[in-house]
């Protein structure tokens, strides 16, 4: 790519570059001409600029929209989002799940603290020194970021958080009474006001807190949820976000929820995840009929769905994953001490054995189905002198040389790595079939591409590559999808699911966020653990191939891999960056 600096009309002419322009059009070469952070014109374009650069073909597309991300938090110490941005995505939504830093009175700032770091995964070091937890109100706290940012970000507002900020303790105790739900409502609406883009829950079972309790969010009736999400209805939010119970299968009372939770707001409501594995071949349909049941009242509900296998690491020490094997959590929240000696107690493993029993090798209950099939389980990283070589083996290896358990062999060696050993599940999801399967539910109309957690289970995953990963595997190695489709389904549908106000396509007037990536060599770069988190905290991180630059709001932010100086990017609040997204029409 070639460049060079004029003086004109237009800020920057990105030459020769092949559109595909979000909406499923064919590509065609052309030009496009950027002003004041906005595309003016694309076509052949015959004045000059302040700035042009010659693509060469390369595709140009609108920037990618990553709907689920948990970066609130990062954003203060890596307002870059590292490293969404150097796989081509441009706007990054938080305050997923229930989980928001706002409202933050100071009496919760230790509990809304832990709770990131327990439940989303969060080091602590990396959240008590990279973030100041001075604010109260949402307004104050999206405030922060202005003037800071490398992509554009906007924010749900969180029910656990909005929980502990009225009840106290005793978010984490009980059902709220009427006047504490009507408490809930006005807070609520306050943030709807000041722009949260939306109100996200959750109902999980994985999703406790730092001293073991469910979240806030999981004492909630149906009617406190039905009476939260009316509070969008005459709000400009566009969306309701919500992790089921079930993932895996929903009960019929789930999918009556999902339902009314849209009726009652009258919007869109979107849940995650949904799981895609050869393994499970009904189960992505059963699920995804709640979408159908949904259209048949008037309402929208929209499963979110990756476009890789995840494998997630996991431990005895974080207890995240292992923790929602039924019986295991009052072991696993136990001081550290207390629960290496739990783990050698012939009863305790015999209670954790039976508990895990119940779910291995069960494809409905997802992740937990598989790692409780611990002979397949793999052991990433030890600690001890005791577990040296052992890296890269399964723990059926190990137990067929010992001829033993291999739940014993497995508790034999965390205990000696004093609860650190890293593991993983075997990756289900990578072989063909389930790579096919995932591919068609990419492409219906009721499902939403994302999901990605980024931000969030930092030592565990790094799902912040789904965006390269379709493009690279997805399009050009397997030809599951076609580019334009891709495209479309990375930034168009999601755009349009939360009402971003001109963004999401290639076209005139539109915002100039745009990623300029080679078709030839785009992917994922590997997975690496780094330390360059506040506190040295480890974090799993992973390049780009092929994204050659990325522009937010008519800015470069990234090119050939390496981040640029700039900060362009904006807060996205409902109202003023969004158009109203209604399931009624109305």
């Amino acid at each position: 790519m070639n460049e060079r600096i004029n003086s004109d009309m237009y800020d920057l002419i990105l030459r020769n570059g092949t559109v595909v322009d979000g909406l499923r059009t064919d590509r065609h070469v052309a030009d496009i001409a950027i002003a004041g952070g906005r595309i003016v014109d694309v076509g052949r374009i015959d004045d000059s600029a302040r700035r042009e650069i010659e693509l060469d073909g390369l595709v140009v597309s609108p920037g990618f929209v990553d709907v689920h991300t948990h970066y609130d938090a990062q954003l203060f110490w890596d307002p870059l989002a590292r490293p969404s941005v150097l796989h081509g995505v441009t706007t990054v939504i938080g305050g997923n799940c229930g989980f928001a830093l706002a409202p933050l009175e100071p009496r919760n700032v230790e509990y809304i603290k832990s709770m990131m770091s327990r439940v989303e995964a969060i080091p602590i070091s990396a959240l008590e020194e990279g973030v100041t937890w001075d604010w109260e109100g949402f307004a104050e706290m999206i405030g922060r970021y202005e003037g800071t940012l490398g992509p554009n970000a906007g924010f749900l507002a969180g029910h656990s958080t909005i929980r502990r900020s009225v009840l106290g303790e005793d978010a984490t105790r009980r059902e709220a009474t009427e006047d504490e739900v009507a408490r809930m409502c006005a807070v609520l609406t306050r943030c709807l006001s000041e722009g949260a883009l939306g109100f996200s829950t959750s109902l999980h079972p994985a999703h406790s807190d730092a001293f073991g309790d469910p979240v806030p969010s999981r004492f909630a009736s149906r009617s406190e949820l039905l009476a939260l999400a009316g509070c969008v209805k005459p709000s400009a939010a566009t969306t309701v976000q919500l992790v089921p119970e079930q993932p895996a299968r929903f009960s019929s009372d789930e999918v009556e929820l999902l339902i009314d939770l849209s009726l009652t707001s009258d919007r869109p409501v979107n849940w995650n995840l949904l799981k895609v594995t050869s393994a499970d071949p009904e189960g992505p349909e059963i699920q995804m009929s709640a979408s159908t049941r949904a259209l048949d009242r008037g309402a929208r509900v929209h499963p979110l769905v990756l476009t890789q296998s995840i494998r997630p690491y996991f431990s005895f020490l974080n207890g995240f994953v292992i923790d929602a094997l039924p019986g295991w959590a009052s072991v696993l929240r136990l001081p550290i001490a207390e629960r290496i000696a739990a783990l050698a107690d012939r009863d305790t493993v015999q209670m954790l054995r039976a508990g895990a029993a119940k779910v291995a090798g069960r494809p409905e209950m997802a992740t937990i189905g598989i790692i409780a099939e611990w002979e397949r389980v793999e052991i990433v990283e030890t600690f001890s002198a005791a577990n040296a070589g052992f890296a890269g083996r399964t723990v059926g290896d190990l137990a067929r040389e010992r001829r033993a358990d291999p739940l014993d062999v497995l508790l034999d060696v965390v205990r000696a790595d004093e609860l650190r050993t890293v593991l993983t599940p075997p990756a289900l999801e990578d072989d063909d079939e389930s790579c096919r399967r995932r591919a068609e539910v990419w492409k219906d109309p009721r499902v939403v591409v994302g999901g990605s957690d980024a931000g969030a289970h930092v030592e565990m995953m790094c799902g912040a590559t789904y965006t390269t990963k379709m493009l690279g595997q997805g399009v050009r190695t397997a030809g599951l999808i076609g580019l334009e489709e891709a495209v479309h389904q990375l930034t168009e549908i999601p755009a349009r699911l939360y009402g971003l106000k001109d963004r999401g396509r290639v076209a005139p007037g539109w915002w100039a966020d745009l990623v300029v990536f080679d078709p030839d060599t785009v992917g994922p770069e590997e997975v690496q653990v780094r330390h360059d988190f506040p506190g040295a905290a480890a974090h799993l991180s992973a390049g780009s191939k092929g994204v050659e630059r990325v522009f937010v709001n008519g800015v470069e932010v990234a090119e050939a891999g390496e981040y640029t100086s700039d900060r362009p990017g904006k807060v996205l609040r409902s109202g003023p960056d969004t158009e109203r997204v209604s399931v009624s029409g109305s």
